[in-house]
């Protein structure tokens, strides 16, 4: 008999949003009479751009002529997506990238999932708390995390750093050298972002403590403050000590088409174990190819859409919707007394759960008296727990009844 991936078994019950489902899976069998508004998972509602689903339609024709048909793509992405990328989310921030430093891939969860892969057993991670939960997973399945503290409900060997009301949900630099930071920005799951100088004294640390900040931009294009950089790359020096992940899920709705791209400067550089410097990007290149054959043809070309003239401003549009969600959620949960964060840079809106309920039994409350589904925020770490998430991804009706049924809950 085979022997199992011990590490494996050291990950904690269900996958968060796997658990939702299986609640909320419960709740419709129980009350199939029950209209529910799912305002938990970050999932768009709104179809595809015009000029997206245009240019995928003329791809599935090209494809349909054998003189124009393409087989086999270059697994880090087609040069049309790639320079539309660096042409529209680099060169107008003034960051210059080469094209070998865009790495196109089918979704920012399995880049930032996948990263860890080509550090070494030994490094050091950081992640804040709340946190996404797929940073903390993969470094337990990879066996970075150590044991599992039952009385902390954390990993003995991460590094924790806490996120609360205290300190406005950003947290403090380690105090002692970590070797991966990860860093998520606009925040999900509390949709808080950082100034500019604030992002600096994060570049600043890794440079000092030959740390690497593995960044995740995914909600970039949600950005509506002056002092919030849009990429780590404004930051003078941040090539030289972060990796960026972007993503077209909730920019475009690609969700289900799924496409996103990592950034890996070739000035950003770690050591092997016999101290010699090694270019990461070489790394990532290697194990990209080895085990990805690439996001398909008319996929890409969907992507290179987004950057055109009509595909701005389509995006503008689907981004204001969203936001748009994201205040009439949040000033109706301000209008209830109720301690609200986000919902300004991001389409999350991150709550403090009343009357001392924890995460789950304010999940459970919601569900059962209001029919709405939400995301609890100790689901996303130890300090998450007395908070709770909602997303901005509905449709305008679904947004506006869920507003007005949680005005008449006993809050």
């Amino acid at each position: 008999m085979a022997n199992v991936n011990q590490h494996f078994l050291e990950l904690q019950g269900s996958y968060l949003f796997s658990e939702i489902a299986k609640r909320r899976t419960k709740f419709i069998q129980d009350h199939p009479e029950a209209e529910l508004i799912s305002l938990g998972i970050g999932d768009v509602t709104r179809s595809l751009p015009d000029a997206v689903i245009n240019a995928m339609h003329e791809a599935v024709d090209e494809l349909a002529d054998s003189g124009s048909f393409r087989g086999y793509g270059p697994e880090q992405g087609y040069d049309f997506l790639i320079q539309a990328i660096i042409d529209g989310d680099y060169k107008t921030r003034g960051v210059s990238l080469d094209t070998n430093e865009v790495f196109v891939s089918d979704g920012s969860k399995c880049d930032v999932g996948n990263i860890q892969e080509i550090f070494s057993q030994d490094s050091i991670v950081a992640v804040q708390d709340p946190v996404y939960p797929v940073y903390v997973d993969t470094n337990v399945m990879a066996g970075r995390a150590g044991t599992f503290n039952s009385a902390t409900n954390r990993y003995d060997n991460i590094t924790y750093l806490s996120c609360n009301a205290d300190n406005d949900f950003k947290p403090a630099q380690p105090t002692s050298r970590v070797d991966l930071i990860y860093l998520c920005y606009p925040n999900n799951p509390t949709g808080m972002t950082l100034t500019r100088a604030e992002l600096e004294q994060w570049v600043q640390y890794a440079k000092a403590n030959n740390s690497i900040i593995l960044y995740d931009s995914a909600y970039e294009a949600y950005i509506q403050e002056e002092d919030v950089p849009h990429t780590i790359y404004e930051i003078e020096g941040a090539k030289e000590v972060a990796i960026e992940f972007r993503s077209f899920s909730k920019t475009a709705g690609f969700t289900g088409v799924r496409c996103a791209y990592t950034v890996v400067p070739r000035e950003l550089k770690a050591k092997d174990a016999n101290g010699q410097e090694v270019l990461v990007n070489d790394l990532w290149n290697r194990r990209h190819t080895t085990k990805f054959n690439g996001v398909s043809y008319v996929t890409q070309r969907g992507a290179a859409a987004i950057y055109s003239p009509e595909g701005r401003e389509q995006i503008a549009t689907l981004v204001d919707y969203y936001m748009t969600n994201a205040a009439i959620i949040r000033d109706g949960l301000k209008s209830l007394g109720l301690q609200v964060y986000g919902g300004v840079n991001a389409p999350y809106i991150w709550l403090k759960t009343p009357n001392g309920l924890d995460s789950w039994a304010f999940f459970d409350k919601l569900l059962s008296e209001a029919h709405i589904v939400g995301t609890p925020g100790v689901g996303f770490g130890q300090s998450g727990q007395g908070y709770f998430r909602l997303t901005a991804f509905g449709s305008r009706e679904n947004t506006e009844r869920a507003v007005e049924r949680i005005r008449k809950l006993s809050l």
